[in-house]
């Protein structure tokens, strides 16, 4: 992935807009990130205004969108989902067409719906407009309850901070996790926020310090290694077995299991990046305990094997960290 079109359209919301700036717009080479070529683009070149009252001045027209291998449709107002402009539509279905990545942040998943890209397909959007979406598009299997989607190269995303989320889901294929983590840290955003985490998360804010679960998360991280039960955590935790996953939960918008699961196999693709292990050493280094239960966790979340993995993201022999 090289280019990189965002379109944007009169009534369009900054921050959701901002979102693709921020992940594929910037100059991050002094990090060893490549650039893309990032553009942004209208049907109407011109003055854009934003649904909260100013205007951003776009010079590029759609044709770029034509050869874009990455397409960002931002959110488009309540009032242009059942007026989209047929421009747009077009461009969308070509995109799709020709295999491009296709993203979607909040709202703009009705651009997709209304293209037909998503008919036959698992999709999400924010949740206030998922029951809106699912009756506007009866075709469309409407998930409300996830950050993020991923159906082929189309991934559709929830409100706001999730279309971060789903940014660094496709960053992490293009350009692996360890150049991922670092334009994570650039932006002072957790890495590690998984697709099918809940978009509402019951307590964003813990009540208090001493009530937050960032020890126990930080432990859990530093342990991949052993075999952590619910029953080991909660004690850490100082709580029953039943409070800790209920808050868990809650404070995570994923199981104690799942989020474990997700922190293994990040971990595990920095070191097929950055070492020489081998696959057994990776999986005991990781938490996975087996290669072939690795292979399994690598086939069912990122759809190729860690060999594969470890042939497209690989550091340089010279740079891997030679097995101790």
């Amino acid at each position: 992935m090289r280019t990189v079109a965002c379109v944007v359209q009169p009534g369009f919301a900054p921050f959701e807009f901002g979102v693709a700036c921020e992940a594929f717009g910037l100059d991050r080479t002094d990090d060893g990130i490549p650039n893309f070529d990032f553009r942004i683009v209208t049907p109407d070149p011109g003055a854009v205004p934003s649904k909260i009252g100013f205007s951003i001045n776009v010079d590029e027209d759609l044709a770029f969108a034509d050869e874009a291998d990455l397409l960002v449709i931002s959110p488009v107002p309540y009032e242009r989902w059942h007026d989209n402009d047929p421009r747009v539509l077009d461009v969308v279905r070509r995109a799709v067409a020709r295999g491009a990545w296709v993203l979607s942040v909040c709202s703009g998943s009705f651009v997709l719906a209304a293209a037909g890209v998503l008919d036959g397909r698992r999709a999400t959007t924010h949740w206030m407009y998922a029951d809106q979406m699912a009756r506007m598009y009866p075709k469309i299997d409407v998930d409300p309850d996830v950050l993020y989607v991923q159906d082929g190269r189309i991934i559709t995303s929830a409100g706001t901070a999730a279309g971060l989320d789903a940014c660094l889901h496709l960053l992490r294929q293009e350009l692996g996790a360890e150049m991922t983590n670092t334009i994570a840290r650039r932006m002072v955003i957790a890495p590690q926020r998984d697709g099918g985490q809940a978009q509402f998360i019951a307590k964003p804010l813990p009540l208090a310090a001493n009530q937050s679960l960032a020890p126990v998360t930080d432990w859990m991280i530093a342990n991949l290694r052993e075999d952590l039960s619910v029953e080991q955590l909660a004690a850490r935790a100082h709580m029953s077995p039943r409070t800790f996953a209920r808050r868990f939960k809650a404070d995570h918008g994923a199981t104690p299991a799942a989020w474990l699961s997700r922190q293994r196999l990040i971990h595990a693709q920095r070191l097929l990046e950055k070492t020489d292990f081998g696959l057994d050493r990776i999986a005991d280094e990781s938490g996975f305990g087996s290669a072939a239960v690795l292979r399994q966790n690598f086939a069912r979340t990122l759809g190729l094997t860690p060999t594969a993995y470890r042939a497209r993201f690989c550091c340089t022999q010279a740079e891997a960290e030679p097995a101790a």
